[in-house]
């Protein structure tokens, strides 16, 4: 819960389909992109934005943006003037790299040597300073702060060995990734079919889907591919999951089918790099990621937390609604009963009512109401998913004590966060974090609760790689398919040298 009071967010989500059999397809491409987009708002509330495509040659692409919620973003005329799409991409935004405005908003067209190119991007380019220089010394002009311009640009370029007719998408997109190293997962639509790419360690991920009938008669057939950064988008426009795209993996998405082009490896040794906050906080519960669903993972970070973090209590509740999972995890692990304590006020969002003096005096009251019956006398552990400023969480256990808490005992699901993210997810500054200020060594005094501990990184990453199942295998030796996690926010040890 403080990660959204504090302003922490993932940069953006991607999604894209393409319908298989006969074109034109009877498929309702917009509407299937609008409601994948709908299912990853969480990922971004800024801008959205809508490419389709009709496949031919030459192909006519259709864009639509849209500032805010996907909702406000796609009225219904935006939706008929999409429809005549074969295939189509889209993006939902929150900005870390670039302002928020509908300029930068994705996905983005450009014109290349070979026609047109749409691309949609999730993450942020470690090396984006060097790239802008680089590319603005061979001419080319930018005309936003996006990353996601730069790999446009990046992918217009032509390889050395290429055919002046046929445009060779695998050696300009493999071309890219040996410019940059890390953080994106991309989704290129080049006439007919869509690149689906995820940078070699596999940073930010990315997915696919098989759209199948609604009716049972035909369960063989697919009507067809879908590719999104998270899984929850699948089940809200009957789509079946499919696979993971492998950290370095090229993938064409056509109406064919899917088909693995190639897997760029990472420098000899080096691990694969996967966000671990989107197990801990950014991915919807329901979301599925090397083969375990992200809601069974955070019971197991509650679980290890109460072995790490054990205390003599005697119920335990969640600040709603993230860290319920490890709430219910710890309380299956320590033996105590869970119970909730505070009820969410749903419709009272942060720009909803401007404070006034009275307004900021009540504070936490505005949103939490206290279930009073349910813990008074009581000692309780609280368990949320982290104390990122440590402004949040006071007023929460103020308002616990006021109610008849006899002692409020705060247990936090993830480790201090202590450094900056440079790969796509936006953390306050350094000098913000209260791991990093002199309260942090009597955090407990600070916000007022009786005890405080958090579960530690190794903690963490074994919950984690507990449950990993074994991957889709491109090779029996392919390194893409090891485990691992960036854990740069926590430790500071970043996957690739930065340049800053």
């Amino acid at each position: 819960m403080e990660f959204e009071e504090s302003g922490i967010g993932e940069e953006c989500g991607v999604f894209g389909c393409v319908a298989a059999g006969e074109w034109p397809t009877q498929l309702e491409v917009a509407q299937i992109l609008t409601l994948g987009l709908v299912a990853l708002q969480h990922r971004g509330q800024e801008s959205a934005g809508i490419v389709t495509c009709n496949g031919a040659s030459p192909p006519t692409y259709i864009t639509h943006k849209g500032m805010g919620l996907v909702s406000t973003a796609f009225p219904p005329e935006a939706l008929q003037k999409l429809r005549s799409g074969n295939l189509g991409i889209c993006h939902t935004r929150y900005s870390t790299t670039g302002l928020s405005e509908l300029q930068n908003c994705q996905p983005f067209v450009v014109d290349t040597l070979h026609g047109k190119i749409a691309v949609a991007h999730n993450g942020e380019l470690v090396n984006a300073h060097a790239l802008r220089k680089k590319v603005m010394r061979h001419g080319v002009g930018l005309s936003t702060t996006s990353d996601t311009e730069l790999i446009t640009q990046l992918l217009a370029f032509t390889p050395p060995m290429e055919e002046l007719d046929a445009p060779d998408w695998v050696a300009r997109i493999k071309n890219l990734m040996t410019e940059t190293p890390t953080s994106y997962s991309l989704l290129v639509i080049f006439k007919d079919v869509i690149y689906a790419v995820r940078d070699p360690y596999g940073n930010r991920p990315l997915c696919i889907g098989r759209l199948v009938p609604i009716s049972k008669l035909h369960k063989g057939d697919t009507e067809g591919w879908v590719v999104s950064s998270e899984s929850c988008s699948f089940q809200s426009i009957g789509a079946r999951y499919y696979r993971e795209v492998l950290p370095g993996e090229i993938v064409q998405i056509s109406k064919h089918g899917v088909k693995s082009l190639s897997v760029v490896p990472r420098p000899e040794g080096d691990p694969p790099a996967f966000c671990i906050f989107e197990y801990v906080y950014f991915a919807r519960p329901d979301s599925i990621f090397e083969g375990q669903m992200v809601y069974t993972v955070r019971q197991r970070c509650g679980r290890q937390l109460a072995l790490e973090a054990p205390t003599d209590a005697d119920v335990v509740s969640t600040v709603p609604e993230s860290a319920t999972p490890a709430a219910l995890g710890y309380a299956q692990q320590s033996g105590l009963p869970y119970i909730e304590v505070l009820c969410k006020n749903r419709y009272v969002g942060r720009t909803f009512i401007q404070p006034n003096t009275r307004l900021r005096q009540l504070g936490v009251a505005k949103k939490f109401g206290a279930l009073t019956d349910n813990f008074a006398g009581k000692r309780v552990v609280l368990i949320d998913d982290s104390i990122v400023r440590g402004n949040t969480i006071s007023p929460i256990i103020k308002l616990l004590k006021e109610a008849g808490a006899a002692e409020v005992h705060i247990r936090v699901a993830s480790p201090p966060i202590r450094f900056p993210c440079y790969m796509g997810i936006n953390i306050p500054t350094k000098e913000e974090l209260i791991a990093n200020k002199p309260e942090f060594q009597n955090i407990a005094g600070y916000i007022g609760a009786d005890s405080v501990q958090y579960l530690s990184v190794e903690g963490l990453v074994s919950a984690v790689q507990e449950g990993i199942a074994s991957m889709h295998k491109i090779s029996s030796n392919n390194s893409s398919n090891r485990a691992g996690h960036c854990t740069a926010c926590l430790t500071g040890k970043y996957p690739v040298e930065l340049d800053w």
